[in-house]
């Protein structure tokens, strides 16, 4: 007789307490930035003792790349982005302007929560090499999730004839980069769903032969 796995308690309970300190930690490192946030502060407010930190984490830094992992993939599972549901649905469209509506729509929920973390890692890597190091120079990660998108468009009925994927990767990687995204909604005061309807207007103007949108939500001065 097949027996039913029970849960096991001490797991969930330590993935609670990882998640727990990762959120303490993102909302202290954006409050007061890397270099002024220390682990007792992140165990104070995660409510963990300053040994479970670092039992968890080792030192600041690791702490902090889970930080950003975190924030770019919504959840501490170890699942790259390619294999998320959101962008394997979104590349399963089957017309240019399905793929690219589902696609900006997917990104903004990732760019709601990475960009504020964004100029973390240009702070943070100033002034720490071994920060840095983990992201070095090279092609962008992010470039090589826009390009994966891109392919998934090619050929598919509604895609401009003009287009090659390398064209459509690097204006989606441009126009949905997080740098564009904190300059409309930090820096104009544009809210994410005004974003998301530029975005998509603006994209599908470039890429495809019919709008994949209704336009840009009309915005008061």
């Amino acid at each position: 007789m097949d027996t039913v796995k029970k849960p096991d308690k001490r797991t969930e309970r330590a993935r609670r307490t990882r998640e727990r300190i990762i959120e303490a930690a993102r909302e202290l490192f954006v409050e007061q930035g890397y270099g002024a946030t220390n682990l007792q502060e992140v165990a104070d407010r995660a409510g963990v003792a300053v040994q479970t930190v670092y039992y968890v984490f080792r030192n600041k830094r690791t702490l902090f790349k889970d930080v950003i992992d975190a924030s770019i993939a919504g959840d501490t599972e170890p699942v790259a982005t390619m294999d998320r549901e959101w962008f394997r649905s979104a590349c399963a469209e089957p017309t240019a302007a399905g793929q690219l509506r589902a696609h900006v729509h997917g990104t903004r929920r990732v760019l709601e929560r990475v960009a504020p973390v964004m100029p973390l890692i240009a702070a943070a890597s100033a002034t720490d090499p071994e920060i840095a190091a983990q992201w070095p120079d090279g092609e962008e990660p992010r470039y090589t999730v826009q390009h994966a998108a891109a392919r998934a468009l090619a050929d598919k009925p509604g895609l401009r004839p003009d287009i090659t994927v390398a064209m459509a990767a690097d204006l989606l990687f441009g126009l949905l980069s997080p740098q564009l995204y904190l300059l409309f909604v930090r820096d104009r005061g544009w809210s994410p769903d005004e974003w998301q309807d530029w975005a998509l207007a603006t994209l599908s103007a470039q890429l495809c032969t019919a709008p994949a949108g209704d336009g840009p939500t009309s915005r008061t001065p």
